[in-house]
């Protein structure tokens, strides 16, 4: 029988709807029982794409007697870290104070009313090596819980404490000094200190793509023109783009790189990636005019939309790693099946030995026994005179296989991320069918993750093929609402309908009014109407994706700009005082929010086009700033009907390639929203 999770929006919680072990959904539910029966609360913590979730569900999860066990001594519960990423930042806190590092599945055990007094990642069932299993973690905790309960208890009220303390960066609102440039110079120094010169990237193994990052060091090389800055991009994003981190055949970034060399990757693509990365290598193309950027842009836009993108225009959050329960199968091939695939499209035995040593594929493989397919860029291999063919005879033969799943819930956050991509990158290229799908992604969210009284809602899941017929849940948080409005700003610049600045400028109040931290500044994860947890979690740091509070600071500044009112402006630079010189020995921990600090530091650039001249808006579109260096110049100036007024706005080119510093840019136009 199903069990409570059958419900539920969220797929991956689906996905345990016929577990023996009695889940509950995070809520007030949850908490009760655990009060009721006087048991401890097991909260598991994952994601639909992630391959360790996977193997921990089938070891423990799906066997009965484990889960048996678990309903006898706990109160499960069941979070989608997509879904809830409020919660899973609580925990994960939890997580490292207690154990010193993060990860999912995150598993973590607490007390009734939610207070975590011990947490770990992945638990073996079968016993390797002297590792902890699952089942003698759980009889261990219930002989403490049975026998120990106050040490327990204190163990609980420690880490809730130090969970909740102020950040150290948060300081004092309105006491600290504005960053300077000469910050983001200070972030810059680190990352080259910690680039891998040969293989590109940052740091050891595991590799993360780190886009954040790389559109700082683009940034400074725009304003530097130091060399070396850009070969530490180009090093990276080629190396990227050549291993098997990237999908040769049709594009798109998995997650990471196990190894130094980006060869092996997880395998799942998560869309914040195919978002930040697309951006990097669009900016990359435009700064170094090298056509295999430009390539791997397409790519990634096609990607999305031929698997991604949902009926109506939202776009789904990921595809996962597995299929047929194996991770990457859908991905590796054997020499045997390769030269076959080849051989049935019509190859001949030269053109497949050219393929086979292009893509690298040998007999004994580069991952368990299989190839995945990767070309260095730098390798005296020549292409095969016809790999255009090539890669479409192995697409359509690889698509005869079992494709992974994908996990469909549209989130605000990741489309508004994907939706800025996109935006400005149909405004770059002059490609109108990348135009067209950004204005159907945004009125898509506008329509279905937004309520009538305006809150905007954090996850919306299909039924079926109809678009009407989906369910939008959960609050949404700082980090939607801050992406939403760099999207419609964006949105706006590509279209030149003020609608969206309308939309921007509502979207961003509503955001001031329900995160403000007022006491420290910036923003809160939750909105103060939403229900409370055991501390009101503070994304400040960038991860994967960049943190609420970074992407409000550039989005509120790039509102400011384009709209004329001051108060974005200074509630921007309000964010950027959380970060202070902190800034400079973290580099990748505020790269995002950085771009704040330049923009509000050096001033925008304004361009006027008058009169219909769409050649010289095409220009200035097709160029990546060196004034601030966030987006080329976008249009906001074609006749337009915003809300009930009709008006003509002037094209207002955001960034010109002049560097221009301004002093305040805090020019009104009467012909803009007040």
């Amino acid at each position: 029988m199903a069990n409570r999770l059958a419900s539920e929006t969220s797929p991956y919680l689906r996905q345990h709807a016929d577990n023996p072990v009695d889940w509950y959904p995070w809520g007030d539910d949850a908490f009760a029982a655990a009060r009721r029966r006087d048991r401890p609360l097991l909260i598991s913590v994952g994601y639909s794409s992630c391959h360790w979730c996977h193997v921990m569900a089938h070891e423990s999860f799906e066997d009965a007697d484990t889960a048996a066990l678990m309903n006898e001594l706990f109160v499960n519960v069941k979070v989608d870290r997509e879904e809830r990423p409020d919660v899973d930042a609580v925990y994960m806190d939890a997580l490292q104070a207690i154990a010193g590092r993060g990860g999912w599945p995150m598993t973590v055990f607490a007390m009734p009313d939610g207070r975590p007094f011990f947490a770990g990642t992945y638990f073996p069932k079968q016993d390797s090596g002297g590792s902890l299993t699952f089942t003698d973690l759980c009889r261990a905790i219930d002989d403490l819980w049975t026998n120990q309960r106050d040490d327990l208890e204190g163990q609980a009220a420690e880490v809730t404490s130090a969970i909740s303390r102020v950040p150290a960066t948060a300081g004092t609102a309105g006491t600290a000094n504005l960053p300077s440039i000469e910050v983001a110079d200070a972030a810059v120094a680190n990352l080259l200190e910690q680039f891998d010169p040969q293989w590109g990237g940052f740091g050891a193994a595991p590799k993360f793509p780190q886009a954040m990052g790389l559109e700082l060091l683009l940034r400074a090389y725009l304003r530097t023109g130091d060399q070396r800055i850009l070969d530490a991009v180009t090093t990276t994003l080629d190396a990227m783009a050549s291993g098997g981190m990237y999908d040769q055949l049709a594009g798109g970034f998995a997650r990471y790189s196990v190894d130094r060399q980006w060869l092996i990757p997880h395998f799942e693509k998560m869309l914040y990636d195919q978002a930040l990365l697309a951006r990097v290598y669009l900016h990359a193309w435009q700064v170094t005019g090298h056509q295999r950027y430009l390539q791997v842009l397409t790519e990634t836009v096609d990607y999305v939309h031929s698997v991604l993108v949902r009926p109506g225009g939202g776009v789904a959050s990921a595809e996962d790693a597995d299929s047929e329960g194996v991770e990457g199968r859908f991905y590796v091939w054997s020499l045997e099946e390769f030269t076959a695939a080849l051989a049935t499209g019509g190859l001949s035995p030269t053109d497949i030995e050219a393929a086979r040593r292009w893509w690298g594929v040998t007999d004994d493989g580069n991952f368990e026994g299989s190839n995945i397919l990767t070309h260095r860029r730098d390798s005296d291999v020549a292409p095969p005179a016809n790999i255009d063919h090539a890669r479409t005879v192995l697409c359509d033969a690889r698509n005869q296989r079992v494709r992974p799943g994908v996990d469909d819930k549209v989130l605000t956050e990741w489309n508004g991320l994907w939706l800025s991509t996109l935006s400005e990158a149909a405004g770059a290229t002059g490609n109108r069918q990348w135009a067209a799908a950004a204005v159907t992604c945004g009125q898509f969210l506008v329509d279905s993750l937004r309520r009538d009284d305006g809150r905007w809602l954090r996850s919306w899941q299909g039924d079926g093929g109809d678009p009407a017929a989906g369910t939008a849940r959960h609050l949404a948080f700082a980090a939607d609402y801050a992406a939403v409005v760099d999207a419609f700003v964006r949105l706006a610049e590509l279209t030149g309908d003020g609608i969206w600045v309308d939309h921007a400028r509502t979207t961003a109040d509503d955001m001031l009014v329900l995160f403000a931290d007022r006491d420290h500044g910036g923003l809160f994860t939750t909105g103060s109407d939403a229900p409370s947890l055991i501390t009101r979690p503070k994304d400040v740091t960038d991860a994967a994706s960049p943190s609420a509070n970074g992407l409000a600071a550039v989005a509120l500044a790039r509102l400011g700009a384009i709209s004329g009112v001051a108060r974005y402006t200074d509630a921007a630079a309000g964010i950027c005082r959380l970060v202070g010189e902190v800034a400079g020995d973290q580099p990748t921990a505020f790269t995002h929010g950085l771009g704040a600090v330049e923009l509000l530091d050096a001033g925008m650039v304004e361009v006027v086009v008058s009169g219909d001249r769409a050649d010289l808006v095409d220009v200035v579109r097709s160029m990546f700033s060196t004034a601030g260096g966030f987006g080329v110049g976008h249009p906001v100036g074609h006749p337009v009907v915003g809300g009930s007024s009709r008006r003509r706005c002037r094209s207002r080119l955001r960034m010109s390639w002049q560097r221009v510093r301004h002093s305040g840019h805090r020019r009104r136009h009467a012909d803009l929203p007040a």
